[in-house]
């Protein structure tokens, strides 16, 4: 664009003073009739924010120093030349207390320092967990843990001939009953509830509130009650509102310690007698139970392995843990951890265990060999006794596998086409789904009650292949099909689906091959997926980010 003339310029000018002496002298409509247009009025603000997290004051915590080297250069000291030889030698040993104090300081900090880097193996309260959280933020969240346990929750298991029907008709009308409550279902809440990306998550079973538990990449457990009410706070501009501020209340708490990637929590689970704790394993090694009544977190169990996985049965007295290394360990809560037997099943890391809920000594593993195998507990554990041998190599297993003695305990094995990703029975103990990196979603029917007797199952083909990109790459949470533990409804699972943007889940429907989607303008990735144990209509994801979602019925107003 070209300068403008003098003349221009002046003309301008001219123009804005009588347009002022104008508007002085009240002839608005005047301006108009000389062609002069009216100064532009500034466009309207919009009030309408995006959804922000609730701005919190941080609280200072200790900061461990690694101890630093100082130069000889430095420290040395001016020496008076006229100093007399007993001056010299008050000199001398007051340097030599001085430096054993300064190599005593040294070592502490350096232990200190060390300390802060290993995992915690001490019973640790609220307070210590949430050292970010005021003490306001502390009150709120015992009140929330103390809520859920004035009753206790079992979970439940489904009877092993639920939902089999012989007729295609009752087959058909139980699907559209299930899909006609889930296409209801709407994002009502989100968050970002962990700081770092969601691993695992656990919807507890208490109907009254929705209190879902995200465990994340740094070993913090992010607690949600996803439509609490929201604290009313002023914004920049001074206004009350909470339409625009994430939805719920959240707490943190540091379950696992160093906060680094090696304390990863792999997966969570609640207590089946009665969901009053928390059970969390971490890629630490450890093991911890956090008690709701109690407020305490205490160590269940620590192992020199990283733990990928958890099971427990429906008693809640026992539980079998997977490792990377290949192994299975079985830990009786009753008894102590040091009689925690570990056995050795594959050269390959095991990514996840689970037991069946009908027959519990009937184990389901999935592993980076590429295989899915079901094995017998009960043989397993015929090669140790009350007194030990504890470790038991994969050899030792093997042996047993291929003796006469021990047919049977391998009951069923299946080969993908990569590796493994996971495997999970359903609440009846009868349908098993796996995810692999073969890109394909199986599922497999078996009366495994019928076949308990016989030392292998007739069939372990899947009656039903689904293709699913399963290619998650470094920065995204592995997928895992799980199913919906609710006993009362026609078994169905969620896994996250990377080929639809649009899609925060997708159900996949047991027996029947169909498939229906939830959509929403939520574009974000939601890895990780979790169902409520008692009402169909609400599950909860969570992604990369520690932004997680809350899809169920809107709430009637």
């Amino acid at each position: 664009m070209s300068e403008l003339t003098a003349y221009e310029l002046e003309r301008e000018a001219n123009i804005a003073r009588n347009r002022a002496l104008l508007e002085e002298l009240d002839l608005k409509d005047a301006v108009t009739q000389l062609g002069i247009s009216p100064k532009p009025k500034p466009a309207p603000r919009t009030r309408a924010k995006p959804i922000q997290p609730a701005k919190k004051v941080k609280r200072e915590r200790e900061v461990v120093e690694e101890p630093r080297r100082q130069s000889a250069r430095l420290k040395k000291e001016v020496v008076d030349p006229n100093e007399t030889a007993s001056q010299k030698k008050q000199r001398e040993e007051e340097q030599k207390k001085r430096r054993q104090i300064e190599e005593q300081e040294r070592l502490e900090a350096e232990e200190k320092a060390r300390l802060a880097k290993r995992p915690r193996h001490q019973e640790l309260d609220l307070t210590t967990l949430g050292d970010k959280l005021e003490e306001s933020e502390l009150s709120s969240l015992r009140s929330s843990l103390q809520a859920i346990t004035n009753v206790p929750i079992p979970k439940r298991a489904a009877n092993a001939d639920a939902f089999v029907f012989h007729e295609d008709r009752k087959n058909e009308a139980k699907v559209t009953e299930l899909r006609n409550k889930l296409q209801k279902m709407r994002i009502v809440s989100r968050a970002k509830v962990t700081v770092d990306r969601v691993y695992s998550a656990a919807y507890h079973p208490e109907a009254t509130k929705d209190l879902v538990f995200f465990g994340d990449k740094h070993g913090q457990i992010g607690i949600w009650d996803a439509r609490a009410p929201v604290d009313e706070v002023e914004d920049e501009d001074g206004d009350i509102s909470a339409d625009h501020r994430e939805g719920g209340k959240h707490w943190r708490l540091q379950c696992h310690w160093p906060a680094s990637s090696i304390s990863s929590i792999s997966s969570i689970k609640f207590d089946p007698a009665d969901a009053h704790s928390l059970f969390t394993t971490s890629y630490d090694g450890t093991i911890r139970r956090l008690s709701f009544v109690s407020g305490i977190s205490q160590e269940i169990l620590s192992s020199e392995h990283l733990i990928t996985s958890m099971d427990l049965p429906v008693g809640g007295h026992e539980m079998w843990i997977s490792d990377s290394s290949g192994g299975l360990t079985h830990l009786d809560l009753r008894e102590s951890k040091d009689k925690a037997c570990r056995y050795g099943l594959s050269a390959a890391k095991i990514g996840t265990v689970s037991i069946n809920p009908t027959s519990p000594h009937f184990l389901l593993t999935a592993s980076n060999s590429r295989e899915l195998k079901v094995w017998d507990s009960r043989k397993l554990q015929k090669l140790t006794s009350a007194t030990g041998p504890y470790q038991l190599s994969e050899h030792t297993v093997e042996d047993l596998v291929h003796s006469k003695k021990g047919k049977g305990t391998v009951r069923g094995i299946f080969q993908h086409g990569k590796s493994v990703s996971s495997a999970y029975w359903d609440p009846r103990g009868r349908s098993i789904v796996s995810t692999s990196y073969d890109d394909s979603i199986r599922l497999w029917d078996l009366d495994v009650a019928k076949y308990d007797p016989s030392p292998d199952f007739p069939s372990f083909t899947p009656f039903c292949g689904i293709k699913h990109n399963c290619q998650t790459g470094k920065w995204v949470t592995i997928l895992r099909a799980v199913w919906n533990p609710n006993p009362d409804v026609f078994p169905h699972f969620t896994v996250s689906d990377l080929l639809q943007p649009g899609a925060a889940y997708r159900l996949t429907y047991d027996i029947v091959d169909r498939e229906y989607e939830l959509r929403s303008g939520y574009i974000f990735m939601q890895a990780v997926t979790c169902s409520h144990p008692s009402v169909v209509e609400r599950c909860a994801t969570g992604n990369a980010s520690g932004r997680c979602v809350l899809w169920a019925l809107p709430d009637v107003e």
